[in-house]
């Protein structure tokens, strides 16, 4: 799949949410995965659209892992002449204590989440960054939805834009419109890499298994995939209960 699809769902969605503005600073939330590699060289190539004037940076936390290797981001940050930060941490050492494991010994992933995002922010204030774009797409989008259903009660997803007011900073998902298998397809044809993930919770994790059940659910109903990313946006039919929580 050629990148062209990807700028242009990029594209829809900055229209559509006014992602991008004029003079801005930028910053992406750099994994090492396929999503956020493939959204920076993106990004990259949208800054030539015309009147797209903004600075791009990318970040990436290193957590600590011993065997995280980040010689492919490195390269492929020079051979598309990406400007590339690495922010090391002692984040996997803390999760690592007694006091920061779960009851069954895992190490927490929301504190993991939490640690992370802190220093992102930090250190895209520093850069002059007052956006940070992470590579969330639309199947994320789903998860999120199901997710928020079963733990929580309610019907909500994260924003394409959302302003994050303890960091007076924007978070940016400007790949929401693009499914998981289109990434996958677009770093094949464009080799982009991705780097092995080396996290012990790797493929354990709730959001995995919500993964799963969908595959299995979209094999059944193939159109449920589209329709449920329509929904996310359909707010001309949303129809929820309201009742009347007035004392008769």
């Amino acid at each position: 799949m050629k990148l062209q699809n990807i700028l242009r769902q990029i594209r829809r969605a900055d229209q559509e949410y006014h992602l991008i503005e004029d003079g801005d600073k930028i910053a992406v939330a750099l994994s090492g995965g396929k999503d956020s590699m493939l959204l920076f060289l993106a990004l990259s190539q949208y800054q030539k659209f015309k009147n797209k004037n903004f600075e791009l940076y990318g970040i990436h936390v290193d957590v600590g892992f011993e065997d995280f290797d980040h010689e492919a981001m490195t390269e492929f940050a020079k051979k598309h002449v990406l400007n590339l930060h690495i922010a090391k941490t002692d984040i996997f050492r803390i999760l690592q204590m007694d006091k920061n494991r779960s009851n069954s010994g895992k190490i927490q992933c929301s504190l993991c989440s939490t640690l992370k995002k802190g220093v992102l922010f930090e250190k895209a204030k520093e850069l002059g960054c007052k956006k940070v774009a992470f590579g969330h797409h639309g199947d994320d989008a789903i998860e999120t939805l199901f997710l928020n259903m079963i733990h929580g009660s309610k019907v909500s997803i994260f924003s394409p834009k959302q302003y994050m007011s303890r960091m007076d900073m924007y978070a940016l998902r400007p790949m929401i419109y693009l499914k998981e298998q289109e990434i996958i397809d677009t770093c094949k044809e464009n080799e982009i890499p991705s780097v092995r993930r080396v996290c012990p919770n790797d493929g354990f994790t709730e959001r995995q298994e919500i993964k799963e059940f969908l595959q299995t659910l979209y094999r059944k109903y193939p159109m449920a995939q589209d329709n449920f990313l329509t929904s996310l946006s359909n707010r001309d039919q949303v129809s929820l209960w309201s009742p009347d929580r007035k004392k008769r």
